[in-house]
């Protein structure tokens, strides 16, 4: 699937005409939904089993190691730096300059892998001051993953540029073909493992030996498919600086955005314990699939997108396609967050069991601001095309340390409830400072939006919502009337979407679909 941020930024050199590029494009697509595909099932199916096996605390110490790591590891915008600089010499037909510019990046990863090496170590020996909830077997038993993890993380972070070597050769099927059988090794090795009674240990390897064989298999067919030898002789100060100033921006961007989810068990296992943070991790999990669901549309329109900011460098000409892109993905999310409100506290009931009820309410209050956000994701691929990421960039750092503040404060009062209420303050504004901007400075006339998008597709969903409520005054909980109701709440909520809000083109679209 292609991702029109590297489009834009110059990761891809797509050739006209290239029928083999695109039927890589069209299998590497598939193979993506299969692998989105097989998370959503595993999580809904494997996930209650693997915490009823280890242990709601151990599930816990698991979540909260690998949101810890990954704080940590991020690559610093240089794998979209491998992709855009690799494609351009390759266009240009200069494969010394690919080996060059490799031999540079390897280097400067093994400089950032020490430095991460040292705050790993010094993290390590503040465990018992960071995490003060956490009992003392817990500190044990969280120090061995910790150490198991951060070792494969420092050992694989250098060959984060596979990905980026594969993309600008075009092998989208190899890469994607990766990730899938990545999900499904590791899928079927935990549920071996606990079959045999290995517990949480046992977890944790499964992860490093299957992330360690993807990046053998890349390695090798790199190696044997590609014209690539590493020139590690290699050094140019320009163009170490060139490479820098691409990625410094867009590194400061995601790590602001991933702490405002990955600090959040950190703050819970400082203020409020394990227990807390598995239920964390199981409301993030929810809104995470509502994302993953609702932005796959995207893929179907960035063609579209890529060639109005080509054209005409005006956040003005957006605003057409904003509307028509943003009006679907309004109406998946919406259909998504109404069923949610509905039967999520009875789904997760059925799912998890009651010890998990709380992640009903933490999850409703992360998915509200993604029903005003993911519709605005033409708005988002302007910031990159008008080279206003550093805007950006400085909004999430401000949100990003709000939610440091506002989740350290309401976690102690309300645990994990008030660390979701953190993030749904943080990212609602975060979301208006955003269509300040969108209006201020890509010129997007965001009031028009509002009202051809939210305030238009909005009955269908209110009226649902109305219904659903009253609905669930008068049933119980039970898999049937689960079933039922969720199947009648998505019925009723296509009849009113159709008869009420969907113009001509959407209802092409929908039959297309």
């Amino acid at each position: 699937m292609l991702n029109l941020t590297q489009k834009l930024i110059g990761g891809m050199y797509l050739k006209p005409g290239n029928d083999n590029s695109i039927n890589q494009i069209k299998i590497g697509a598939v193979i993506s939904y299969l692998a989105i595909g097989v998370s959503l099932l595993s999580g809904l199916l494997y996930t209650p089993w693997m915490v009823k096996q280890i242990g709601l605390n151990d599930y816990g110490l698991y979540t909260l190691a690998t949101s810890l790591i990954s704080i940590f590891l991020i690559d610093f915008g240089i794998s979209e730096a491998v992709s855009r600089f690799i494609s351009k010499y390759n266009a240009e037909g200069d494969q010394k300059k690919v080996n060059d510019f490799l031999g540079l990046i390897y280097k400067l990863y093994i400089l950032i892998d020490i430095l991460i090496l040292v705050l790993l170590i010094i993290v390590y020996f503040l465990f018992p001051v960071i995490y003060m909830e956490l009992t003392p077997g817990e500190i044990e038993k969280f120090k061995i993953i910790y150490l198991i993890t951060s070792t494969f993380s420092i050992v694989s972070l250098p060959f984060i540029t596979l990905n980026g070597i594969l993309t600008s050769y075009e092998k989208f099927k190899t890469l994607k073909l990766c990730d899938l059988i990545n999900k499904l090794m590791v899928l079927t090795l935990m549920v071996i493992a606990l079959l045999l009674g290995y517990k949480l240990y046992a977890l944790v390897l499964v992860n490093v030996f299957a992330g360690l064989f993807i990046i053998g298999v890349k390695l090798l067919y790199i190696n044997k498919r590609l014209p690539i030898k590493v020139n590690f002789k290699y050094w140019d100060k320009r163009l170490l600086k060139e490479v820098f100033g691409f990625s410094i921006w867009a590194t400061v961007s995601t790590i602001a955005n991933r702490f405002v989810f990955n600090i959040t068990p950190s703050i819970l296992g400082a203020v409020s314990g394990s227990s807390q943070i598995a239920i964390f991790g199981i409301a993030s999990t929810l809104e995470g699939y509502a994302y993953i669901i609702s932005g796959a549309v995207n893929g179907m329109f960035l063609p579209k997108v890529s060639k109005i900011l080509a054209k005409r460098n005006d956040g003005v000409h957006v605003l057409p396609l904003m509307i028509k892109v943003g009006r679907i993905q309004y109406s998946i999310i919406g259909l998504i967050f109404v069923g949610f409100t509905i039967v999520g506290k009875e789904f997760i009931y059925l799912w998890m069991g009651k010890d998990f009820e709380l992640a009903y309410y933490c999850a409703l209050l992360m998915m509200l601001p993604r029903v005003f956000r993911v519709p605005q994701q033409i708005a988002s691929i302007t910031i990159i095309a008008m080279n206003k990421v550093k805007i950006q960039a400085l909004v999430y750092v401000i949100v990003a340390t709000l939610n440091i503040i506002f989740s350290s404060i309401l976690s102690q009062y309300f645990g994990v409830l008030g660390a979701a209420i953190s993030i749904c303050l943080v990212y609602i504004i975060r979301l208006i400072i955003m269509n300040i901007i969108y209006y201020k400075v890509l010129h997007i006339n965001i009031f028009s939006f509002i009202k051809d998008c939210y305030v238009k597709m909005a009955p269908p969903m209110l009226i649902t919502l109305a219904i659903g409520i009253i609905i669930n005054q008068f049933t119980i909980y039970s898999l049937p009337t689960f079933l039922i109701k969720g199947t009648f709440i998505v019925v009723l909520y296509i009849i009113l979407l159709w008869k009420i809000s969907l113009n001509h083109y959407e209802k092409s679209f929908f039959k297309r679909v």
